[in-house]
């Protein structure tokens, strides 16, 4: 038998298109993957009957102060610092983003050692650090040299409770955002600057006008995701008594000695702006990636 023999003879014959349509797919059976499925449902099944008929979630006590007065100036607390610390570190994050890139080696520098320091430093040490600045600097005063200063301030009255978590919040979320920016801002072709200044725009308008729209692309979902994280970053200051949405719950507990479902009144509460936020997020997202593709 000849090598081609051998060959033809070891090629199985070809299926015609008719016996191709014909031919049924079987599906394919794991019986493996129902297993796990039931076991994870029986398992999640028990959690929620354990959880209906404990008492000890308390959840008539959950219903009685779900919506109590304190516990929602608590969560208005906290949805003010979410939002204007947010806002705050992102146009920090835009400045530090842009002098990080910057040719000017002293801009570059300060940008860069920003971004080192308050992502190596715990939010909780800086929040505690902000609100004793008293015991370094007991007065804040603008002066110039040769003249004196301007005006002076006692620390205390300026760097409350509030104003340190403000400042806080606002640089620490500020050197990630940062990064984040740098990243969008870095994925968009250099020849897209290069264009604007051949159309002879200035950098802020080529900046403002095609850098960064092409950006936020990049730049919105872990923008998105920053900001859930800020939500439960701010149950953070509660070491520094700032009665936001956990601390206003911890207050209550300590009264009515509920602290199980005081704590369930603060993560439901958590949960239902959590999944408002992925929403709005989403749709940013989608309305933002229909006008890019329609680009």
């Amino acid at each position: 038998m000849s090598s081609a023999d051998c060959a033809s003879g070891a090629r199985s014959p070809s299926l015609t298109d008719e016996q191709l349509a014909a031919a049924e797919l079987q599906p394919r059976r794991n019986i493996w993957t129902w297993v796990a499925a039931i076991i994870a449902a029986l398992i999640v099944l028990q959690m929620g009957y354990s959880m209906v008929t404990n008492p000890g979630f308390g959840w008539g006590v959950v219903g009685q102060y779900f919506f109590a007065p304190q516990v929602l100036t608590g969560l208005a607390t906290t949805l003010v610092l979410t939002a204007v610390s947010m806002t705050a570190a992102l146009f920090i994050g835009i400045i530090m983003a842009v002098s990080a890139d910057s040719k000017n080696l002293v801009l570059s520098t300060i940008a860069k050692s920003f971004v080192w320091l308050f992502r190596a430093i715990p939010l909780l040490v800086q929040i505690i650090f902000w609100y004793n600045l008293a015991a370094l600097y007991p007065r804040i005063s603008l002066a110039l040299p040769l003249y004196g200063p301007l005006f002076a301030i006692n620390t205390n009255e300026v760097i409350t409770s509030l104003g340190a978590a403000f400042i806080s919040l606002s640089l620490n979320e500020g050197a990630y955002m940062a990064e984040i920016v740098r990243s969008g801002l870095n994925s968009v072709d250099h020849g897209q600057r290069e264009a604007a200044r051949a159309l002879g725009m200035s950098s802020w308008s080529s900046f403002s006008r095609i850098i960064l729209p092409q950006a936020m692309r990049v730049i919105i979902p872990p923008t998105g995701n920053e900001a859930i994280s800020m939500l439960k970053y701010t149950s953070l200051v509660s070491v520094i008594a700032l009665p936001e949405l956990l601390y206003s719950t911890q207050l209550i507990s300590s009264q009515n000695f509920e602290v199980i479902p005081m704590l369930l009144v603060a993560s439901l509460w958590y949960l239902i702006v959590t999944t408002i936020l992925t929403a709005v997020q989403s749709r940013i997202e989608r309305r933002f990636s229909r006008s890019v593709t329609k680009r």
